[in-house]
């Protein structure tokens, strides 16, 4: 530029050597003329840029990263800080400022090492349900389990359930969420839990099971061959990878947003989930390829009270009774009245998810009363003012008595048959001996 300004060199020329054009030559030419060397550099060299994260911005991200936040991935925390804190920052803007503080911040990106199985193409086709036992209170509460399905096509939540362990109430919990919210999927896909599965079903032979022989059905395998859901097992955890991957996210989240909300029970946790699924779900869940739903709706004479129970057999001890774990009960009608059973007559206990119990009896719902056949007790304070009697003496029967008579009768003609032969012994003694 100095040998363009002294005409030692032509416009084109130094736009060749500069890579520039002629007409950018010109205008830097021009500026120059005007504002001397200064015009080379940047405009905006030295100059705090418009879009620069204010310092006090900057340093409430790493308080909160180091506080609230706390072991929140990158993602997560800018999605938490722009709901409830007023900062709207790129999750790449919070690793940066985080790496340059020192914090470890990550993105939970997991490897794609393995072929995904393709989604199905129609929400309701496939569900997958599992439990996830982890420290989802950080220590603030009790050890929980969370039960959960999702959909195979979308990745959608449809029911999360917190209990002290895995069970079948857990279960019961979630399903009733889906039947109640979606309706009845075609298939069901889990673990070989023996809640799910009998462990005596990989002991039939080929030649029973072409005979047809079954075993026994789990209270859960019962409740889908009414519902007429195929009942798919899983050979491995990957088989059922996208709830695994579910519980991952959950686990990196759903500790923190309890955290923030002040959840310390379990009654607490159940409450929040119901609000936190539909926000995971429009975070996560895709739409399926094919839009109709392919859950089918629940029939009138479905009674899910009834469905959604465990079911034991007993059988009727006659008198209208029947015995549950050590307790008789009876089987009420809707009127009070007692329903007569014969011996032997089978009866099924109903456990529902409450914890309440009723009995079903030939297709028909029963309440039961419980049996008390122990005569009521007098009152203490009556007994004690009664004065006390003295102990009763045994008695003892004469020896004519009518049970003795015959012992008597018996003793009577030994004692006069002895009498006779002593009798008699005497007076042989008594006669003199003949002369010889």
């Amino acid at each position: 530029m100095d040998q363009l300004a002294a005409g030692q060199i032509t416009n084109a020329q130094a736009a060749n050597m500069l890579g520039l054009s002629v007409r950018q030559i010109k205008r830097i030419k021009k500026e120059m003329q005007s504002n001397g060397i200064q015009a080379l550099g940047h405009g905006n060299a030295g100059r705090k840029p418009k879009h620069a994260l204010d310092p006090s911005i900057a340093a409430r991200i790493i308080e909160l990263a180091q506080t609230d936040l706390k072991d929140a991935n990158c993602t997560h925390m800018s999605e938490l800080m722009a709901e409830g804190y007023q900062i709207s920052v790129s999750p790449r803007t919070v690793q940066r400022l985080l790496k340059r503080a020192g914090i470890v911040c990550s993105t939970k990106r997991a490897p794609r090492h393995r072929r995904m199985r393709e989604r199905k193409p129609q929400s309701g086709i496939l569900l997958q349900c599992d439990a996830s036992p982890y420290d989802w209170l950080e220590g603030r509460g009790p050890a929980m389990s969370l039960h959960g399905i999702i959909d195979d096509a979308t990745g959608a939540i449809l029911g999360l359930y917190f209990r002290p362990q895995e069970d079948i109430i857990g279960y019961l919990h979630v399903f009733r969420q889906v039947l109640e919210n979606n309706g009845i999927p075609l298939c069901l896909y889990s673990d070989r839990h023996t809640m799910f599965f009998s462990p005596k079903m990989d002991k039939l032979t080929i030649e029973e099971q072409l005979q047809g022989k079954r075993v026994n059905l789990t209270q859960i395998g019962r409740i889908l061959d009414e519902l007429q859901i195929t009942h798919i097992p899983a050979h491995s955890p990957q088989a059922k990878g996208r709830i695994e991957r579910a519980w991952e996210t959950l686990q990196g989240r759903l500790p923190i947003e309890m955290r923030l909300a002040g959840i310390n029970t379990i009654e607490q946790a159940n409450q929040f989930l119901p609000g936190y699924i539909p926000r995971y779900n429009a975070r996560f869940a895709v739409p399926a390829a094919d839009e109709t739903p392919a859950f089918r709706l629940l029939t009138p004479d479905m009674d899910l009270d009834m469905i959604l129970s465990i079911r034991e057999s007993r059988q009727g001890l006659g008198g209208s009774l029947i015995s549950y774990h050590g307790t008789k009960f009876r089987l009420l009608d809707a009127y009070g009245h007692v329903v007569g059973l014969a011996r032997k007559d089978p009866v099924f206990v109903l456990t529902h998810m409450d914890g309440s119990i009723n009995a079903l009896y030939k297709g028909k719902c029963y309440s039961l009363a419980e049996f008390n056949s122990t005569p009521a007790i007098e009152d203490s304070t009556s007994a004690a003012a009664q004065e006390p009697k003295a102990p009763r003496m045994p008695w003892k029967p004469p020896d004519d008595h009518p049970w003795k008579r015959a012992s008597y009768e018996r003793q009577q003609h030994i004692q006069q048959a002895r009498e006779a032969t002593q009798t008699k012994n005497r007076q042989n003694n008594s006669f003199p001996l003949a002369a010889p």
